[in-house]
């Protein structure tokens, strides 16, 4: 499969397929048009030796800093070279390709003023699977994310290492495997590539589309879980969430309830009780407050994946070159934040929906921590704690990195986003709040194996099925967190949201 890239129509869907799913790219004539018009200024401005930032200028706190036609080649690549300072563990290669994808759609709009030759190596090298190594810290997130994608570049110029067909090598080697040849380096070049905002793009695009698919997951636990605790089918009616018409909240209760449809577990208003606790009643609005925030990621990511995020930018029409801020992360970075927060409360009302499952203060009849018994066998007991420490983790983690700023380059970049730290954070948050759910719905199913009457909805009947078909109820205690991790990877795999949609429809 192939996607064509013109730096304006790529989709967060696009974006997936080609990161995971390894689809091929090819640019469109029009955008080598583009790229052919922004870089015949860029060698205009050269011959007439105008004084442009990062072209004949130093960078940075060095930008009245002159530097010769002759030397120009030299300062690119001295650029990526002292630019390199990334740390930490490796990103995952998925996220590697969307920071080589991100960058070339970015170049694709030709106000860069990059070769197409340039361009056309870093294709190839996402085509074929030459995936640079690029550590996960250093970045400021503005001028963009300086030190990551230097370490793309160095590969690029026959430098750095890669991971290729799954084993970890220089990126000399790999470019020789590879057939793709090194580069040199001209003229505005190596800022074209480097001053952006990919990095903490790509991390963030994986996340908001792993947590939109978490959303519609943690609505399958809470109709779960609702069963298992026979609570109240009335506090999902169309009409109560119409009256407020929040987008998400009037989803949520749409997918809680066709997920419930034929449940003979679920109640009415009054039969066992007049209502539930918040964390059953007010789950379309607290799950729906989620998707409104992810829908808002997703619209702001789509805007950054298709936006030029450099500097200076090349305007060929006008035959001008203008300096201005469009690395600066900042609109990222409060996405991302807002991101967080969003996934952290799936997780905060999760784990106090299974704490009523455990606890038979609250659970409606269930025996204590779901084990039959107890006293010698713990059963869920220690389960909750694990969604504790995650939540109370998620906490900390959700304290926002965009209202942090230090300064840079001799005060030069006095202000920065801290995007990219937002962007993982997001991403750690994300994989908390899948376990969490995961535990959920472990117990959920242990629990409604404890009742005597099964008779589930068309969407948890089919969620159950694949949960049993992989993991055992609990008869008495054993090694738990297999059940966990299998749960998790179940979860992972979505292969919970594939079946429930291919038989009851798609959830929103």
């Amino acid at each position: 499969m192939q996607v064509y890239i013109d730096g304006n129509s790529l989709t967060l869907e696009d974006f997936i397929n080609i990161t995971r799913k390894n689809y091929k790219i090819k640019l469109t004539e029009e955008a080598k048009e583009r790229i052919r018009k922004s870089r015949a200024l860029i060698d205009r401005y050269l011959e007439e030796e105008r004084i442009v930032y990062g072209i004949t200028t130093g960078f940075g706190k060095f930008s009245d800093v002159s530097i010769t036609c002759q030397e120009g080649k030299q300062l690119q690549k001295n650029l990526i070279i002292s630019h390199a300072c990334g740390v930490g563990e490796p990103l995952a290669e998925e996220v590697v390709r969307g920071i080589m994808l991100l960058r070339i759609n970015a170049l694709a709009k030709g106000y860069s003023g990059i070769r197409l030759s340039t361009l056309n190596t870093l294709i190839e090298m996402l085509n074929k699977g030459v995936h640079p190594i690029i550590p996960e810290k250093g970045s400021l997130g503005s001028s963009g994310d300086l030190a990551p994608l230097s370490h793309m570049v160095l590969v690029m110029l026959g430098e750095g290492e890669v991971i290729y067909k799954g084993e970890r090598m220089s990126g000399k080697e790999a470019m020789e495997r590879a057939g793709i040849e090194p580069i040199e380096l001209v003229a505005k070049e190596g800022l074209a590539l480097i001053n952006g905002t990919q990095v903490m793009t790509s991390i963030g695009a994986h996340a908001i589309y792993d947590s939109i698919n978490l959303s519609k997951i943690s609505d399958l636990a809470a109709a779960l879980t609702t069963e298992a605790l026979r609570g109240i089918i009335d506090a999902f009616d169309e009409r109560i969430h119409r009256v407020r018409n929040h987008p998400g909240q009037s989803t949520s209760g749409h997918n809680l309830r066709a997920i419930l449809e034929g449940s003979k577990m679920i109640t009415r208003q009054g039969e066992l009780r007049v209502q539930d606790p918040y964390s059953i009643r007010c789950t379309p609005q607290v799950h729906g407050a989620s998707k409104d925030c992810f829908s808002y990621v997703k619209e702001r990511v789509e805007i950054e994946m298709n936006s030029v995020t450099d500097n200076p930018i090349i305007f060929p029409e006008d035959e001008e070159i203008i300096s201005g801020g469009n690395f600066h992360g900042q609109p990222m970075a409060l996405a991302f934040d807002f991101l967080a927060i969003g996934l952290a409360e799936l997780a905060n009302i999760s784990e106090r929906r299974l704490e009523r499952l455990v606890n038979p203060q609250l659970s409606n009849g269930l025996p204590a921590f779901l084990t039959k018994n107890g006293g010698l066998n713990s059963g869920f007991m220690i389960v909750q704690y694990s969604a504790a420490s995650l939540v109370s983790e998620n906490k900390v983690l959700a304290h926002p990195a965009s209202v942090d700023s230090i300064p840079s380059s001799a005060n030069q970049e006095d202000h920065v986003s801290m995007g990219t730290i937002a962007a993982r954070k997001a991403g750690e948050i994300l994989e908390n709040t899948r376990r969490v759910l995961a535990m959920e719905i472990l117990a959920a199913c242990q629990a409604i194996d404890l009742r005597e009457e099964k008779a589930l909805g068309q969407g948890t009947e089919i969620v159950y099925r694949i949960i049993r078909e992989n993991i055992p109820a609990l008869e008495e205690d054993r090694v738990m967190y297999k059940d966990l991790d299998r749960c998790n990877e179940i979860l992972k795999s979505n292969i919970l949201l594939e079946e429930v949609e291919r038989s009851i429809g798609k959830l929103l």
